[in-house]
C-alpha cells in the first residue's frame, strides 16, 4: 500500500533532503527509521529536495509498506526511530498512482528575517538577521512586480544546466511580527519589576519578524533565497521596482539581490489536487 506522509525537520544538521555520500541526509534518516517500522527496507520519495541547512514544515513524502499498523499511528510508531530534529506529522493511505514529487501542484516557502540591532541567539538557527531597518512598503510593491509568470533566469544560481526558466510565482506575502524587547530598568527598580514590552511593527522599525511566503508551480535553484534577497536590498532602498523589471526582462543574475543563507528558509505547504 502507498502512503502519504508530511515530515517536518530542522535542517541545520543535515546536507539537505537526498542521500549524498559526503554526510546524513534527511532522506536516509527518515528511511531508516521507516525500515525499522516495517521490518524491511524502505524507500521515501519526496516533493522535491532541499538543500543543506533548509529546514521544512510541511515536506511531503510516499513510502510503500504493507504493514497492520493504521495510517493514524504511523507517525507515532515512526518518531521512536527518529531523532529529535525530524518528525512524521501525518500519514494517510493514497491511490498507487500517487507520486510526491510529480503529483505536486505548488508550493509555499517561507524565508524568516528578524530586525535587530544586536543578534537574537534563540532566532539565529532559523532566521536570517537585518541589522538595519526595512521599508516594508518598498518590499511589497517590489514583491508584486515578481509576481506572475516570468523568466526567472536572473533569480537563479549560477550553475545550474535547466534549460526552462519559466516559472509562475502565485504570491509572495510579507507578514511581520514583533519581538519582545525589555526596557532598562529605573535606578530603584529591579528587571524583574520591569513589564515586557511588545513593538508593534509599523513602517520600518527595528525590532520584528518579517517572514516572506512565496507560491508557486515549481522553483529555480536557490529562487527563493534570491527573491528574498532581491527584496531586502529594496527594503535597504538598494534597488527599486525599476531594477526589478529590468533584471526580469534582461535575465541577469547581477541585477538582483544576494542569495540569502539557507538557514533561513523553510518549506511551508505542497498542495495536490
Amino acid at each position: 500500500m502507498r502512503y502519504r506522509a508530511v515530515i517536518s525537520y530542522n535542517g541545520a544538521a543535515y546536507v539537505g533532503w537526498q542521500r549524498q555520500l559526503n554526510g546524513l541526509s534527511v532522506q536516509e534518516t527518515l528511511e531508516t527509521a521507516l525500515s525499522k517500522t516495517f521490518g524491511v527496507p524502505t524507500s521515501a520519495t519526496a516533493s522535491g529536495r532541499t538543500d543543506a541547512g533548509v529546514h521544512a514544515e510541511g515536506q511531503v513524502v510516499h513510502f510503500d509498506a504493507e504493514t497492520s499498523i493504521p495510517s493514524e499511528k504511523i507517525p507515532f510508531a515512526v518518531n521512536t526511530h527518529l531523532p529529535d530534529d525530524v518528525s512524521m506529522l501525518l500519514c494517510e493511505p493514497v491511490d498507487d498512482n500517487f507520486n510526491a514529487r510529480f503529483c505536486a501542484k505548488r508550493k509555499t516557502y517561507c524565508y524568516r528575517l528578524y530586525l535587530s540591532r544586536h543578534r537574537r541567539p534563540m532566532l539565529e538557527g532559523t532566521h536570517e538577521h537585518i541589522s538595519v531597518p526595512l521599508d516594508f512598503t518598498l518590499m511589497r510593491d517590489a514583491a508584486k512586480i515578481i509576481e506572475g509568470t516570468h523568466d526567472f533566469k536572473c533569480f537563479e544560481a549560477t550553475g545550474s544546466e535547466i534549460k526552462n526558466t519559466v516559472r509562475t510565482v502565485y504570491e509572495i506575502k510579507i507578514v511581520t511580527g514583533a519581538l519582545a524587547t525589555v526596557p532598562m530598568p529605573k535606578q530603584d527598580e529591579s528587571l524583574a519589576d520591569v513589564p515586557m514590552l511588545l513593538n508593534l511593527v509599523t513602517g520600518d522599525e527595528f525590532n520584528c519578524t518579517a517572514d516572506i511566503y512565496v507560491t508557486g508551480n515549481g522553483f529555480l535553484y536557490n529562487m527563493v533565497r534570491i527573491i528574498a534577497g532581491t527584496l531586502v536590498y529594496c527594503g535597504m532602498k538598494k534597488l527599486t521596482t525599476e531594477d526589478i523589471r529590468h533584471a526580469l526582462e534582461s535575465g541577469d543574475r547581477t541585477l538582483v539581490g544576494k542569495t540569502l543563507p539557507a538557514k533561513g528558509l523553510h518549506l511551508i505547504e505542497v498542495v495536490y489536487d
